[in-house]
């Protein structure tokens, strides 16, 4: 081993950083490489997103449509053959309310709950939920259920 041989550990010595703007001595005064005038040459430019270097930008040249209703609400939807197969299941006996939908993870939780009527029922059950079709409820009463209809809101 000599003393010309020994190089530092691969990794221990880092290549010092570029210090831009120090003077022209360092090579890198003047401007401090970002080329002369312009906003990308001024401190804290930043581009818009989006920004196509002055053409229209695509969220422009696209047309607006359409209409997004910010009143609309949204019911997860249960059909009666969906119940019906839960009664023939034994997952539930006489009685269908909300936590008991939320709890057989038919629906999310939390969420607005409604009956639509796809499909035959043969069981009298009593269902509590937000809202019910029409032809869900008489189907229900039909064989003898009964319907309650809570509020929106709890």
């Amino acid at each position: 081993m000599n003393l010309e041989s020994i190089t530092p550990i691969k990794g221990s010595n880092k290549k010092a950083s570029k210090r831009i703007g120090r003077g022209q001595g360092s090579g890198k005064g003047g401007t401090s490489t970002r080329g002369h005038k312009g906003a990308k040459s001024r401190s804290g430019y930043s581009r818009k997103i989006g920004f196509e270097g002055g053409q229209m930008p695509l969220q422009r040249r696209i047309p607006k449509f359409g209409f997004k209703n910010f009143n609309r609400v949204d019911y997860q939807v249960i059909n009666l053959e969906k119940i019906q197969e839960l009664i023939t299941n034994k997952k539930i006996k006489d009685k269908l309310d909300i936590e008991k939908i939320y709890s057989l993870g038919l629906v999310k939780k939390n969420s607005l709950i409604k009956i639509l009527g796809k499909g035959k029922i043969l069981s009298p059950v009593k269902i509590t939920v937000h809202k019910i079709s029409n032809k869900a409820q008489k189907d229900i009463e039909s064989v003898g259920g009964e319907v309650n209809l809570i509020s929106k809101n709890g």
